[in-house]
């Protein structure tokens, strides 16, 4: 099965983000999904943006968290296996650990993409009207070429921020922001507005 154009620009956000990309076999993988259980929409749409791919439900599953100790509850959908999603792992994972590629730039193209890493991994904060995308356990370099690619495509500016336990971040200030949220907003499911400005009435000019 052959990814559509679209399919393919929403893989790239989600894999920025936090889906993984399991091997099947020395060709194919498959798509996983998990999300808290508050995001549980938000899930159930990214399965049925591959509606060849994912067939049945969601799965709802418990864990303890390694960290803090606590219960933690949440949602998993896995995709059948293909040697297109194979494809893409080997892009992400060249040796079975995740990798931000050295040419993301020519794939993080389309807003889609950033809007789907966004709400993945996207957070707004409204005392201060800024963003950060989490970048989890990445290299500076890795950040880098992220922010290149931000700048080359979609002329934002953002600023690698080292969040120390919480690894890099890409930093988007008041008017950053504006243009962020600007070139995601039309792909933002309801479910996932409050990550907008606007829903922040009292704080919007």
């Amino acid at each position: 099965m052959k990814l559509t154009k679209r399919q393919e620009s929403i893989l790239i956000g989600s894999v920025l983000g936090d889906t993984f990309l399991q091997k099947t076999g020395s060709r194919n993988a498959r798509i996983r999904f998990e999300h808290g259980e508050r995001q549980k929409d938000y899930l159930i749409w990214k399965g049925k943006q591959f509606p060849r791919l994912f067939q049945g439900k969601p799965s709802y599953l418990q864990r303890i968290h390694p960290i803090t100790k606590k219960l933690y509850s949440y949602w998993r959908w896995q995709s059948n296996t293909s040697p297109d999603i194979g494809k893409w792992r080997k892009i992400f994972y060249p040796e079975s650990k995740k990798k931000i590629p050295d040419n993301i730039a020519d794939l993080l193209t389309e807003p889609i993409s950033l809007a789907v890493w966004y709400m993945d991994d996207g957070y707004f904060y409204p005392r201060d009207k800024s963003s950060y995308i989490y970048l989890g356990r990445v290299l500076e370099d890795e950040a880098k070429l992220l922010q290149d690619g931000l700048i080359r495509n979609f002329g934002l500016k953002a600023k690698v921020y080292d969040k120390k336990k919480k690894g890099f971040a890409l930093f988007f200030g008041v008017n950053e922001t504006k243009t962020l949220q600007k070139v995601i907003k039309p792909f933002i499911i309801s479910s996932m507005q409050y990550k907008l400005l606007e829903n922040h009435t009292s704080l919007t000019p």
